[in-house]
């Protein structure tokens, strides 16, 4: 979300002509470069199916197998939508390569808690970092929705050094 806000922050400013922001013009995102660095996302299970929610009521929706199917479709939601529409706008402004969105979306317990800061968690988080720089750079495939590998894309690595060594702009 925080991604979106940004991005609406900066359109705003450029189309009040502030003086502070180089002379573009609105929506010329080849002048942008997004990169959005999320916390990372627990691994999505297949916990529930059309199947099962069709039977819940309002109680179902709340507490289900020690969860809560509304909060946890409300979250993943939530993020997909964001990295979602914006990756639709970059690729209708033909601007995909000035949004990068790197997220780890398997992490499992402590790791994906957002208060365990034991020693033991935070080194768990530290090579989870490391490993996803060394991941496959990838991109939302809009036809499906999913993050999806980009072809000859190298790895996240190698996307964030493309723009902090060698910048385009």
């Amino acid at each position: 979300m925080q991604t979106l806000v940004a991005v609406r922050e900066v359109t705003k400013e450029i189309m009040r002509k502030n003086p502070d922001f180089f002379p573009i013009q609105p929506f010329d995102y080849r002048r942008l470069l997004v990169i959005s660095l999320g916390t990372g996302s627990a691994k999505q299970e297949e916990k529930y199916t059309a199947k099962m929610a069709a039977k819940w009521g309002v109680f179902g929706w709340l507490f289900q197998r020690n969860s809560t199917p509304i909060i946890d479709v409300f979250s993943q939601s939530n993020q997909d939508m964001v990295d979602y529409y914006l990756s639709v706008v970059f690729q209708a402004l033909q601007s995909q390569d000035n949004y990068i969105r790197i997220q780890d979306q398997s992490l499992t317990g402590s790791t994906s808690s957002v208060d365990v800061s034991t020693k033991r968690n935070l080194n768990d988080l530290i090579n989870i970092g490391q490993n996803l720089l060394k991941a496959p750079f990838s991109r939302v495939n809009l036809q499906t929705g999913n993050s999806e590998p980009v072809i000859n894309g190298g790895t996240n690595e190698d996307a964030l050094k493309k723009y902090i060594l060698f910048p385009s702009n």
